[in-house]
C-alpha cells in the first residue's frame, strides 16, 4: 500500500510538472492551444520534447467547421433518396474546399464527440460513402480506425480520380550541401534504393559537371504521382518499364512537384530564385544526421520562414550515423525550431498516427514534422511517402482561378522547329490557347501582344492550364532576346502598367554595419531578380533588426509588381525581407544604369553611355600631313628613301623603331643616355644589297616578291653579333618594317 501511494504521488507530481510546460508553449496564440488539444485527443505525441503521457485512444475533437474539407458523420446507414442527394451535394462542397480531397470522420458527432459505431453500422456507412464518391468520380481510402466511446471511429480520405483536374503540390527541397537532397529525390521518384555512393542521384542531375562533382548547381524538377487510392504511380510498371513523367501525370490524381535546389553557398542566388520564382507550397529541409546543423541549413530555414513557407525536416543517412550523434543532431534541430525566430513545435514521426496528425495540422505553420530516413536501407521512407500523399493544398486555387490571368516567366528557351518557349507558374486565372495575351514589360516598360502556339504541362500537351499549375508556352513570332526571366503574361484587356520604383515595409535580418540612402542590393520578388537602389527612407540609417518603410528603385529595366508581394533583398551576407505596399507606375525615361556622368563636370548626361576608346579631335586640330597621310599609297621601291618633310609625332615614332633596333648594340656598350637626333634622317643600316638595284627596277608583277626578298636579305647581316637582350625588340620591329615596305 505504501508503494502504491508513493507511485500515485510521483505520477501526480509528474503531471503537475508537465502541465505548465504545455501551457507555456501555447500561451502566445489561441490557435496553438487548439492544435495541442487536437494532438492530445488524437493519441499523438505531445510537443513537450516530442513525448506524451498515456492518453485515451480518442478524445473529443474540435466542433465541426462549416468551411474546409473535413466532415463529421455519426453514421450513414440506409439513407433515403433525398437524403442521399443531399449527402452527395455536401461531399461535392467538401471536395471543392480541399481542391479534390476531403476527410470524413465516421462515427463522430457534429460537436466533436467520438460516439463510435458497431462493426455492422461502420461497414454500411462506408458502403454509402463509396456510393456517394462514385457519383462524383472519387475513390474512398480508409486511413485509420480507432476506438470511440461505444464503438469504432474511422478516418476516411475521399479523392477525385478525374485526371483532367489534377491537384499539384510544389515542394522545394533545400538543405546544406552533401546532405542527400538529390539522392533522396532519386529514391522517392524512382523507387530504387541507393547503393551508398550516390547512384540514385544520377537520375536527377541535369549537367555533366553535376555528375562529376556530385553537387546540384541548377534548378531541376522531379514528379511523384499518387492515384485516387493513395498508391504511388511512379513504382508501377507501364509496359514493363518505369513510367515517364507524362505517363505519371496522366495516371495520377495528385502530383507532388519537387523543386531540387542547390545547397552550396555560392549557389545561394539560384536557391533564392527557386524559392521566390517557382512559388513552392512547402519546403523540405534535409539535414545530414552525421553532419548536424551546419553550413546553409540555418540560412535556408530562415529564408523559408521569411517567405511564410511551411517546413518539414528530413534527417538523412541514419544508417551510417552513430546513435549518440543522431541524438545530438536531433536536439540541435529541436532547439532551432523552438527558438523565438522560428516558434515551431518539433514532432518526430515514428508511426502512422503521427503522419496523419502532422498532415492534418501542417497548414497551421506551427508544427514541424521530423522524419529520420535512410536512402540506402529504406528505413521510414514509407512514412515520408504517406505524408506526401496526405499533404493538403495550401491555397484556394479554385478561387484564384476566377481572377485575371497572371503567368510569371521563370525560364526561356529557343527550341529548334518550335521557336521561343517560356516556362513559368500560373498564380492567378487560367491560360488557354485562344486567349489574347500580352507579355512584358520590355526595357521601355511596354507590354507586347503575342499569340500562343502550344501549351505543355509536365511534358504533356494541354489546351488550358489553371492557377496553381506550372506550364511551358510556345510563343509565335517572338525572338528569345525579347523575353527574359521576371516577365509576366497577362490578358490583353487588363491594361497592365510597369513600375521602376516601389514602396515596401522591410526588416533587416542581418547587416554587418548600417544601411543608408543609395544602398544597392539584389531584390527577389516572384520571378524578378534585379539590382535596386534605396532612394528614400525615414531614418538616417538601418541596422540589423530594424523595421522601416523604404522606397527602392530598379536600376536596369521596368518590372511588373503588385501590392502585397513578398520580397527578399540581399547584398553579400546582408539580407532583409519585406512586403510591397505601394507601386509607382513607370512614366518613361532612362534608368540609373543608363545615365552617364560627363568627365570633369560631375553632371549626368541625358543619353545612354557610348563605348569610346579615345576622344575624337575636330578636323581643324589635325595637322595637314596627318590628314593627308592615309590617302598615300605605299610604293614598293627597291630603295628606302629618307622622308622629304617632317612627319607627325606618331609617324616619327614608327620610323624610329627600325633604327633603334639597329643601334641597340651601341646602347648596350654605354651610349644609353646620348640622344641621336640625326637617326631619323639616315637610311637603314647595311645598304649594300640595295646598291646595285637603284636604277633597274624589276617588273611590277615581281615587285612584291623582290621587295620581300630584299627586306629579308637586308636583315640577315644585322643578326650576327647582337646580344640576347636585343632579340625581343627585333621581333617587335619586324612587322612594323614589313608594313612600311
Amino acid at each position: 500500500g505504501a508503494a502504491t501511494s508513493k507511485q500515485a504521488t510521483t505520477m501526480s507530481q509528474q503531471q503537475q510538472k508537465q502541465q505548465p510546460v504545455v501551457h507555456r508553449i501555447f500561451e502566445d496564440d489561441e490557435d496553438d492551444e487548439d492544435v495541442c488539444l487536437d494532438m492530445f485527443k488524437r493519441d499523438a505525441p505531445v510537443p513537450v520534447a516530442a513525448t506524451a503521457s498515456a492518453m485515451p485512444p480518442v478524445g473529443n475533437l474540435s466542433p465541426e467547421c462549416p468551411d474546409g474539407n473535413v466532415e463529421y458523420k455519426l453514421k450513414l446507414v440506409d439513407p433515403t433518396p433525398d437524403r442521399f442527394e443531399h449527402l452527395v451535394t455536401q461531399l461535392k462542397w467538401r471536395l471543392g474546399e480541399g481542391n479534390g480531397e476531403a476527410i470524413y470522420e465516421i462515427g463522430v458527432e457534429d460537436g466533436g464527440v467520438p460516439a463510435g459505431l458497431s462493426e455492422q453500422d461502420m461497414n454500411k456507412s462506408l458502403d454509402t460513402l463509396r456510393k456517394m464518391a462514385d457519383e462524383l468520380h472519387a475513390d474512398v481510402n480508409v486511413l485509420r480506425t480507432r476506438d470511440g466511446v461505444a464503438g469504432k471511429v474511422a478516418e476516411v480520405l475521399v479523392r477525385h480520380y478525374d485526371k483532367c483536374d489534377q491537384l499539384e503540390i510544389r515542394v522545394a527541397v533545400v538543405g546544406n550541401v552533401d546532405s542527400g537532397k538529390s539522392t533522396l529525390l532519386g529514391v522517392l521518384t524512382r523507387g530504387t534504393l541507393d547503393n551508398g555512393r550516390g547512384l540514385a542521384r544520377l537520375n536527377v542531375f541535369r549537367h555533366k559537371h553535376e555528375i562529376e562533382t556530385g553537387r546540384t548547381s541548377s534548378i531541376s524538377h522531379e514528379v511523384m504521382g499518387f492515384d485516387s487510392k493513395g498508391e504511388c504511380f511512379n513504382y508501377s510498371k507501364v509496359h514493363g518499364a518505369v513510367p515517364t513523367q507524362s505517363e505519371i501525370c496522366n495516371g495520377s490524381s495528385k502530383i507532388i512537384n519537387f523543386i531540387d535546389l542547390a545547397g552550396h553557398e555560392k549557389y545561394l542566388r539560384t536557391t533564392l530564385f527557386g524559392l521566390t520564382g517557382h512559388a513552392p507550397d512547402f519546403a523540405m529541409l534535409t539535414v545530414g544526421s552525421n553532419m548536424g546543423v551546419i553550413g546553409m541549413t540555418k540560412e535556408h530555414l530562415g529564408i523559408s520562414l521569411a517567405l511564410r513557407v511551411p517546413v518539414f525536416i528530413v534527417m538523412t543517412k541514419i544508417d551510417m550515423c552513430p546513435e549518440n550523434v543522431l541524438k545530438e543532431t536531433l536536439q540541435q534541430i529541436k532547439k532551432i525550431l523552438k527558438s523565438p525566430g522560428a516558434r515551431k513545435i518539433p514532432l518526430v514521426v515514428r508511426k502512422n498516427d503521427d503522419v496523419i496528425v502532422c498532415a492534418r495540422n501542417f497548414l497551421s505553420e506551427r508544427i514541424a514534422p521530423i522524419f529520420c530516413v535512410s536512402s540506402v536501407t529504406g528505413q521510414n521512407l514509407d512514412l515520408l511517402r504517406q505524408f506526401l500523399n496526405l499533404l493538403p493544398s495550401r491555397k484556394d486555387w479554385e478561387k484564384l482561378a476566377t481572377e485575371p490571368l497572371e503567368f510569371h516567366v521563370d525560364a526561356d528557351w529557343s527550341v529548334q522547329g518550335v521557336g521561343t518557349v517560356a516556362s513559368g507558374t500560373v498564380l492567378q486565372g487560367t491560360l488557354s490557347m485562344t486567349d489574347r495575351v500580352v507579355i512584358g514589360p520590355d526595357e521601355f516598360g511596354n507590354f507586347n501582344s503575342v499569340l500562343l502556339k502550344s501549351i505543355h504541362t509536365k511534358r504533356t500537351p494541354v489546351k488550358t492550364v489553371r492557377a496553381g499549375q506550372s506550364a511551358s508556352v510556345a510563343i509565335k513570332k517572338l525572338a528569345r532576346k525579347d523575353i527574359r526571366k521576371g516577365m509576366v503574361m497577362l490578358h490583353a484587356d487588363s491594361h497592365p502598367t510597369s513600375c521602376v520604383e516601389f514602396e515596401a515595409d522591410v526588416l533587416v535580418l542581418y547587416h554587418s554595419t548600417t544601411i543608408g540612402i543609395n544602398y544597392e542590393a539584389v531584390v527577389h520578388a516572384n520571378a524578378i531578380k534585379q539590382c535596386a537602389r534605396l532612394v528614400k527612407m525615414d531614418p538616417e540609417y538601418l541596422r540589423t533588426g530594424d523595421r522601416c518603410r523604404v522606397v527602392f528603385r530598379f536600376l536596369y529595366w521596368p518590372v511588373y509588381l503588385t501590392a502585397g508581394t513578398r520580397i527578399i533583398f540581399r547584398e553579400g551576407h546582408a539580407k532583409g525581407i519585406g512586403r510591397v505596399t505601394t507601386v509607382f507606375p513607370y512614366a518613361g525615361g532612362l534608368l540609373d544604369h543608363k545615365s552617364k556622368k560627363v568627365p570633369g563636370t560631375g553632371q549626368t548626361s541625358a543619353v545612354a553611355p557610348v563605348v569610346q576608346t579615345a576622344p575624337v579631335k575636330p578636323k581643324s586640330e589635325v595637322a595637314p600631313a596627318a590628314r593627308a597621310q592615309p590617302e598615300k599609297k605605299p610604293q614598293l621601291d627597291m630603295e628606302v628613301k629618307a622622308p622629304q618633310q617632317p612627319q607627325p609625332e606618331k609617324d616619327t615614332k614608327k620610323s624610329q623603331q627600325p633604327q633603334i633596333s639597329a643601334a641597340k648594340p651601341q646602347v648596350e656598350t654605354g651610349a644609353k643616355s646620348q640622344p641621336q637626333p640625326q637617326q631619323p634622317q639616315k637610311a637603314p643600316a647595311n645598304p649594300q644589297p640595295n646598291s646595285g638595284a637603284k636604277s633597274q627596277p624589276l617588273p611590277q608583277q615581281q615587285q612584291p616578291r623582290c621587295a620581300a626578298a630584299v627586306v629579308n636579305k637586308a636583315r640577315r647581316p644585322e643578326t650576327a653579333p647582337k646580344p640576347a637582350a636585343a632579340e625581343p625588340q627585333a621581333a617587335q620591329d619586324q612587322p612594323e618594317h614589313s608594313a612600311t615596305q
